[in-house]
């Protein structure tokens, strides 16, 4: 499972709706909209996380 980095819920990543690619890292999204938000700005989502 991983998590949303948008709204930090739980997605599988066998069923995620979307999924994006920022430094050679794959994202999962439960929605389409949290994908835009992030590709909008992935660095603002990825701030907290070490």
């Amino acid at each position: 499972m991983a998590i949303d980095p948008v709204c930090k819920m739980t997605v599988d990543e066998k069923t995620a709706a979307a999924t994006s690619e920022y430094k050679g890292k794959t994202y999962y999204f439960c929605a389409i909209g949290c994908k835009k938000a992030f590709d909008d700005n992935p660095e603002e989502y990825l701030k907290d996380q070490v």
